[in-house]
């Protein structure tokens, strides 16, 4: 059951999310996770001060390495910041996407607002990257900067992950922590239709790294051969306990706790 994930992605400094939240999370869950970085970010819980790119030749070495030596039972995308880092991921991807699940964490902004896409990025990333997805993960404003629609309701969420499964991926997750009440509730949208999964909100500043861990459980349970809504429940269930134990460490949004699955020896 172990699933390789190879993860492509930014570097977080602060280690809540990013290729850092990543791997702790796929180890935690019983998965192997390898790693191509796109970026180098400066960033703690208060935000994000600077960005180093990676070169977009030594970005495909990466992914073409480890796909020579160890494979991946799924892939993870995370920080893909400019244009030419999409092209050159979904080149190097694309000859694997029909027997490997690809799971698109559409990372555009982080937790206090910083962008992490270029504008100019977006559409290529909906027209090169996104129909390759087995399945998106979008939080609202990025639901919204897809699909053009404002999301106040869960009936907003519905139809914005319609907007967005025609874009051409095969599933849609559509995270509904953004969105002010009292319940959370998150949108899969798939060839089965509709699963709405609803729970009671976490009042907490603990919360960067969830979506880069959600998209990452998810992967892990996709690899792991788990069914999408198992792999969807699975990872849910795993960053709720992972907010509900978090080290409440650092001044703004404090990161999870990835670790909470490790067995005490």
């Amino acid at each position: 059951m172990l699933g390789r994930v190879l993860i492509i992605a930014g570097s977080d400094s602060g280690g809540g999310a990013g290729i850092q939240g990543d791997i702790k999370t796929v180890t935690c869950l019983g998965g192997y996770a390898a790693t191509a970085i796109t970026a180098l970010t400066a960033q703690n819980t208060c935000g994000v001060f600077g960005i180093s790119e990676v070169p977009d030749a030594f970005i495909t070495q990466q992914i073409s390495l480890v796909m020579e030596d160890i494979g991946t039972d799924a892939f993870k995308t995370g920080m893909l910041h400019k244009k030419s880092v999409i092209e050159v991921v979904a080149a190097a991807i694309m000859p694997h996407v029909a027997h490997v699940p690809f799971v698109l964490d559409p990372v555009m902004f982080a937790k206090g607002g910083h962008p992490l896409l270029e504008v100019s990025a977006t559409e290529t990333l909906k027209k090169t990257l996104l129909p390759l997805a087995h399945i998106i993960t979008p939080n609202i404003p990025e639901a919204e900067h897809l699909s053009g629609i404002k999301i106040l309701s869960v009936d907003d969420m519905k139809r914005a992950a319609e907007k967005i499964l025609a874009l051409g991926c095969k599933a849609v997750l559509l995270k509904g922590g953004h969105m002010e009440s009292e319940e959370m509730s998150d949108v899969l949208l798939s060839d089965n239709g509709f699963d709405v999964f609803t729970s009671a909100r976490i009042d907490t500043k603990s919360t960067h790294g969830t979506g880069c861990t959600i998209a990452s459980a998810i992967a892990t349970g996709l690899a792991q051969k788990l069914s999408l809504k198992d792999a969807v429940s699975r990872a849910r269930a795993y960053v709720r306990k992972a907010i509900e134990t978090a080290p409440q460490i650092g001044h703004g949004h404090g990161p999870l706790n990835h670790g909470h699955t490790i067995k005490e020896f």
